[in-house]
């Protein structure tokens, strides 16, 4: 017998939204702090 799941309450699933979304921005600053630093070691920065 298969049995209705209910879903979780808007609160948390918004809650799990925002938390991917701050993870995913924080990922992407660290990569970019790291070429930035990468960059500068190899002398391409502006003059």
């Amino acid at each position: 017998m298969s049995q209705v799941q209910q879903s979780k309450p808007l609160w948390q699933r918004i809650g799990w939204l925002i938390t991917i979304w701050a993870g995913s921005v924080l990922a992407l600053a660290v990569v970019a702090y790291g070429l930035k630093l990468v960059m500068r070691a190899v002398g391409m920065g502006t003059p």
